[in-house]
């Protein structure tokens, strides 16, 4: 089995390093597709460097490709992108700073590796440790989560999860549009309609502040409702 783990990454110098040295870490065969959109921090620098090194040269689990956006397009847009350019057998969505662990990588592959499962989400809200702070966020989630469940009938707690993970094979049947945010429930109303089998298992989860860096506000809270609504009644 070989991982594309495809990491979206836009201002993240401070913490991206360690986050790719957190991934090629775990004890799989992976192709690491990494997309830069249009970072201004050094991020893309360093990007450019590690493909001008080729990657990883000798490490035999680990093999880098890389996607550079001329301009800023947004989360939604730069997983597209890593989408195009995947190539194993099952696809890990994975956020470019520390908020989640990929020593969870093996309790989110169990349930496809066994069979039963399609897909599977992380979820942040079903006993696994967690930073418990925002409040606000929290809540936004559950209320998003819970619209969306209403609408693809499934019964998740976290659609909003980072960790969503899935057989590739799927990949050329989903028709994705969003370029921000709505990609979560653009996804999971695409993968719904398929009448995949969908799993939850709980994952660690380190959230950061607006201090720390968190760039998700209010305003992407309304374009997630639009989508939910979009993409599970207009534009089936």
């Amino acid at each position: 089995m070989k991982l594309s783990v495809v990491i979206p990454v836009y201002n993240e110098r401070v913490f991206f390093p360690q986050l790719l040295e957190q991934v090629r870490a775990v004890p799989y065969e992976k192709e690491i597709i990494v997309v830069d959109d249009c970072s201004t921090d050094g991020t893309r620098d360093y990007i450019r460097g590690l493909q001008e090194a080729g990657g990883w040269p000798g490490d035999g689990l680990n093999t880098l490709r890389v996607a550079l956006h001329e301009r800023n397009r947004g989360k939604g847009a730069a997983l597209r992108t890593g989408l195009t350019l995947v190539s194993g057998d099952v696809v890990v969505v994975q956020d470019a700073d520390l908020e989640y662990d990929p020593a969870d990588y093996p309790t989110l592959l169990a349930p496809i590796l066994a069979g039963r499962a399609d897909v599977v989400y992380g979820s942040r809200f079903l006993g696994a440790p967690h930073r418990t702070h925002m409040f606000w966020h929290f809540a936004a989630n559950r209320f998003l989560t819970l619209v969306s469940n209403v609408f693809t009938n499934l019964n998740l707690t976290d659609m909003e999860t980072c960790y969503k993970v899935f057989r590739a094979e799927l990949v050329p049947r989903l028709v994705l549009k969003s370029e921000r945010f709505g990609f979560d429930p653009e996804i999971t109303a695409r993968l719904a309609r398929l009448k995949c089998r969908f799993y939850e298992v709980p994952i660690s989860y380190h959230g950061r502040d607006y201090a720390e860096g968190k760039k998700i506000t209010w305003r992407d809270g309304i374009v997630v409702l639009w989508s939910i609504l979009r993409f599970n009644v207009f534009d089936r």
